[in-house]
């Protein structure tokens, strides 16, 4: 389980295919306390740790993940954001995560005035309807809250400290950033539409 709470970036070391599951090495901000098949989300992909050295960590990614998510976009020196997860007792400063990611959105729009960023996506169709102004939604792992959603577009607004401490700062227009809807706004959504198809 994640809270959202990016705890810095990382850097892609490398990625090498071998039968169908992808070894990816990730530099991380620290690995202390680190064990066996902990969980760590890199863009908001829950990833077990196989083995580490030094603040390198050995992941594997099996198909299903490269699919559905933008991890098979990155490459040698990709930074990439990082989240260890969270422990009982821990502060839940953004909302809870399962770092299973349902789509990816492009980025279609960048409006940086003085220190305000504004970021515009595109909606995954599949998505659209789990994304509310002023809801939750999970980017690259990072818990933010929508502004306007318009049609098959939605925006968010960063302040300067998410921006230092996560990739969102240097992201390009047309990257494809990782999705994970608010569980509990999905739950919501699915509910109403089953007992509304039901009444009818």
């Amino acid at each position: 389980m994640f809270t959202g709470i990016v705890q810095g970036t990382g850097s892609v070391v490398s990625m090498r295919e071998n039968g169908g599951v992808v070894r990816l090495v990730v530099a991380v901000p620290s690995t202390d306390k680190l064990t066996a098949g902990a969980s760590i989300a890199i863009n908001g992909v829950c990833l077990t740790a196989v083995s580490w050295r030094d603040r390198e960590v050995d992941f594997d990614v099996i198909a299903e993940s490269m699919r559905v998510t933008n991890l098979g976009d990155l490459g040698p020196g990709s930074a990439v954001n990082v989240e260890r997860a969270a422990r009982f007792g821990d502060e839940i400063g953004g909302h809870l995560l399962s770092g299973h990611v349902h789509g990816t959105a492009r980025l279609v729009g960048r409006d940086l005035d003085g220190d305000n960023l504004a970021l515009t996506f595109s909606t995954p169709a599949d998505l659209q309807r789990y994304l509310l102004p002023k809801g939750y939604a999970a980017l690259n792992g990072c818990s933010l809250t929508l502004g306007p959603v318009v049609d098959d577009h939605f925006q968010v607004f960063l302040i300067p400290e998410t921006r230092s401490i996560t990739t969102f700062g240097d992201l390009a227009v047309g990257a494809r950033i990782n999705l994970e809807v608010d569980s509990q706004t999905q739950a919501v959504v699915d509910t109403v539409e089953r007992v509304m198809a039901a009444r009818a």
